[in-house]
């Protein structure tokens, strides 16, 4: 399984995968007992309006103490937490490196080679890097990962989970976290569990769309758009003259007049789908790829009843919804309905809380 980049990391430390969106924190904490995955805590928290603008944290105090309401309301027993950071927020290089090297000596070497590959000063990045294997044709070189984000989207991250009362262990990548719960949990539900597929996994939140490609479970290629399930709750709004937190239950919990469906929700139905297709346009465009073999539905708006049936029916791509806890048990506190409600929108925190067994 591919390992990730861990701009702060302890391994094998039991920890909070926390998902921090632009409307919602989203927790989870895991435990395993052999191959068996067990939910032990979740908890799907509001965050104020604007706190978290485009997947950039302007009220860290805000989101703080969000995660402490989330940790209350889960009954989560772990101090430590895993948070990520946005595919958009980081640079990521392949680069190639002796295959001799230590880890302390390859890091040395890194850091002095570092400002060939990133645009900004090295005092103001968190970096880091994994090997990735032998470089193809040449066993005396390996591929490393080297990745590298601004230090204040990683410190903005760590203060608020400080704020919560817990402590930051490791710092990701929105992208490898997916990528993460994705290998791990969903491509078993698939055909052939996805080894030689290339399959688009759509991450469809309240604001922004991410395209994520993998090919043989590998990240390949990433995308985001501006695009979400907020400009249905707010077209509900307007149209019914709802609140805007009202408005978000009546999408939720129903009850809305009869000319919902047809005259708000189909049509937004039909812009969710085009933005699917317009994305994997992108990523044609982009790659030797002209198709993909599967796609997977993931984010709260996948949540729309019978979205998968459609898309599939307009692109001709067998379409599923992701539920990474469809084989995992589930701790009797816990309401598995909802759980199961929440599923496509917790896959990031599916990959973060998979941390804890590294």
């Amino acid at each position: 399984m591919f390992r990730l980049p861990k701009f702060l990391a302890q391994r094998s430390t039991p920890v909070i995968g926390l998902d921090i969106s632009t409307t919602a924190v989203k927790l989870l904490e895991l435990s395993k007992t052999g191959d068996q995955y067990r939910v032990e805590s979740y908890a799907v928290e509001p965050l104020p309006p604007n706190s978290v603008i485009e997947k950039n944290i302007s009220d860290v105090e805000g989101v703080g103490e969000a995660i402490k309401r989330a940790v209350k309301r889960a009954g989560a027993n772990s101090k430590y937490a895993a948070a990520a950071v946005a595919g958009s927020a980081v640079i990521t290089k392949v680069i190639s490196m002796p295959a001799d090297l230590s880890d302390d000596d390859m890091e040395s070497q890194i850091e002095l080679e570092a400002d060939q590959y990133i645009p900004y000063p090295l005092d103001e990045v968190n970096i880091d890097f994994q090997v990735l294997g032998p470089v193809p044709d040449d066993p005396e070189r390996v591929e490393v990962l080297l990745a590298a984000s601004r230090t204040e989207n990683v410190d903005v991250r760590v203060d608020a989970i400080q704020i919560a009362g817990l402590t930051a262990r490791v710092v990701d990548v929105e992208a490898y976290a997916m990528e993460n719960a994705f290998t791990t949990l969903i491509a078993q539900q698939m055909p052939d569990g996805g080894v030689d597929k290339t399959i688009a996994v759509v991450d469809v939140g309240a604001t922004m769309t991410t395209l994520n490609v993998l090919h043989d479970l590998k990240t390949i290629y990433t995308r985001e758009q501006v695009f979400g399930g907020k400009q249905l709750t707010e077209e509900i709004q307007r149209r019914y003259g709802l609140s805007y937190e009202e408005a978000g239950m009546a999408k939720r919990q129903g009850g809305l007049p009869d000319n919902y469906i047809p005259e708000v929700l189909e049509p937004f139905k039909e812009a969710l789908i085009q933005q699917v297709s317009r994305s994997l346009q992108f990523f044609y465009s982009s790659s030797q790829h002209n198709s993909v073999d599967h796609i997977v539905m993931v984010g709260g708006t996948s949540s729309i009843q019978q979205i998968d049936e459609l898309i599939e029916q307009k692109l001709g791509v067998p379409t599923v919804v992701a539920n990474p806890f469809l084989n995992m048990s589930i701790a009797s506190r816990i309401k598995a309905q909802v759980l199961f409600n929440d599923a496509p929108a917790m896959m990031i925190a599916c990959g973060l809380a998979l941390r804890s067994f590294d």
